[in-house]
């Protein structure tokens, strides 16, 4: 060793120099061999690691406290284990929007500006288009902040904001809104739909059944919304609720019955109770008799159809008001030609209808074709049906011409329609209309009315 660093003597070069190849290479085997041997030993000691659970939870803590020690330091995120009011409406602008439901259940909005003002004689804009076999049945102008009341063929309610309606263009179905409710159980369907602005508003939900049951409950019942839905009314295992409407506590109800009776009544006669409640009688039925619809008497005709394919109009006035339960007055003759009554809707005579068999046959007509006639009449033909074909239902058509329907306020209504003069393919007016020679028969027929 010297003050210019670390040296070889000669000698010691020379030991260096004179040794063999296959001693250098034996040292380099030596390093590989023990390199192996601790590898083996690790390899060891990791399965028993793995095979010794206790000795696994020891591993793991002793790596988080080194960690720890290592890398700890003051978290800067603060974490909170609840949000802070967020409600995912606050993302959403409110907006006018248009609602469209067809008869098949598909639902979609469509902002206000799609439906530009037009001069005076415009076509106006198609609000939505649907499959051969389906109609737009109901059309409505909302804020995307209102609450639609989505009542169940079980006595069920749920709720829906608007804006969690799918947005569609005009030409668009929308979506079914069966599948926007994904805690209905098996079976069950919506059987009406409500708009509301806000539970803070007077009024009542007036609520009827398959069997007769009529039950009013306070709007407020209804304002805590639960995912899977809340008891809207108590039914037993064969009834069903068959209508659902708003009122203000001093309407006027009617109830239309399968055989041919529609009782009238004031709905003050129904006293208010809460949404668990079964209800009281709002009309006795005799034998296999249900309700089929509710209707709340306002200025227009009562549009009644039966499964043979005849029916009439008939005015409001000439259904008498009479006390609650009922078996109300003759609103059509069922006889063997007409059979049981099916559908009975209200209508200002303007409107077009959709006439709906168990075949599958859809046929669209003007109302104002049909005649109006007294309550104790048959009726007229409103539809040709096969020897085994039914009439199963009639549809409002609403004018897919939103127009008029904008300026409409929102009160709990979902129909909002007006005629746009179009007839159907195979909807002509000599099929759907017979001629005056049954309006003849009609009012020959005419009887003393059946009360309770």
């Amino acid at each position: 060793m010297s003050d210019a660093g670390y040296s070889l003597s000669d000698t010691q070069a020379q030991a260096i120099l004179d040794l063999r190849l296959h001693r250098l290479t034996g040292l380099e085997q030596k390093k590989i061999l023990k390199e192996f041997d601790e590898i083996l030993l690790r390899i060891q000691d990791l399965l028993e690691i793995l095979s010794d659970p206790e000795r696994l939870r020891t591993v793991i803590k002793d790596e988080l406290r080194e960690v720890k020690e290592q890398f700890q330091d003051p978290r800067r995120t603060e974490i909170w284990a609840h949000r802070l009011g967020f409600d995912p409406a606050d993302l959403v602008a409110p907006q006018e929007v248009v609602v469209t439901l067809s008869h098949e259940g598909y639902v979609k909005w469509q902002s206000v500006d799609v439906y530009v003002a037009q001069r005076r004689g415009g076509k106006g804009k198609t609000a939505a288009t649907t499959k051969e076999e389906d109609f737009v049945e109901r059309l409505f102008v909302a804020n995307t902040h209102d609450t639609l009341l989505c009542f169940s063929s079980r006595g069920k309610v749920y709720w829906l904001k608007v804006y969690q309606l799918p947005e569609a263009s005009r030409i668009a179905r929308g979506k079914p809104i069966v599948n926007l409710l994904p805690h209905m159980e098996s079976g069950e369907r919506i059987s009406a739909v409500l708009p509301l602005q806000n539970f803070d508003q007077e009024g009542f939900v007036l609520l009827a059944t398959a069997r007769g049951l009529v039950k009013k409950t306070p709007l407020r019942e209804y304002s805590r919304p639960r995912s899977t839905g809340i008891i809207g009314i108590d039914l037993m295992d064969d009834d069903a609720l068959v209508g659902v409407a708003i009122t203000d506590g001093r309407q006027d109800i009617m109830l239309a019955s399968s055989t041919g009776k529609m009782a009238r009544f004031q709905e003050s006669q129904v006293r208010s109770m809460g949404r668990v409640s079964r209800g009281v009688i709002g009309m006795r039925l005799k034998g296999d008799a249900r309700v089929i619809a509710l209707l709340v008497a306002n200025d227009g005709l009562v549009l009644s159809a039966t499964e043979n394919g005849y029916g009439k109009c008939t005015r409001i006035e000439d259904f008498p008001c009479k006390g609650r339960g009922g078996q109300g007055v003759i609103s059509i003759q069922t006889s063997e030609r007409n059979g049981a009554v099916v559908s009975a809707l209200l209508m200002d005579g303007n409107e077009e209808m959709m006439l709906i068999t168990n075949g599958g046959k859809l046929v669209r007509t003007r109302v104002a074709e049909v005649s109006v006639l007294g309550r104790n009449t048959q009726g007229v033909k409103l539809i040709s049906l096969a020897s085994d074909e039914r009439l199963v239902g009639v549809g409002r058509v609403v004018d897919l011409d939103v127009t008029e329907v904008l300026d409409a306020p929102l009160n709990g209504q979902l129909e909002a329609d007006s005629p746009n003069g179009a007839v159907a393919d195979g909807a002509a007016p000599s099929q759907a209309i017979d001629d005056a020679q049954n309006d003849a028969q009609n009012e020959d027929a005419a009887g003393a009315d059946v009360e309770d």
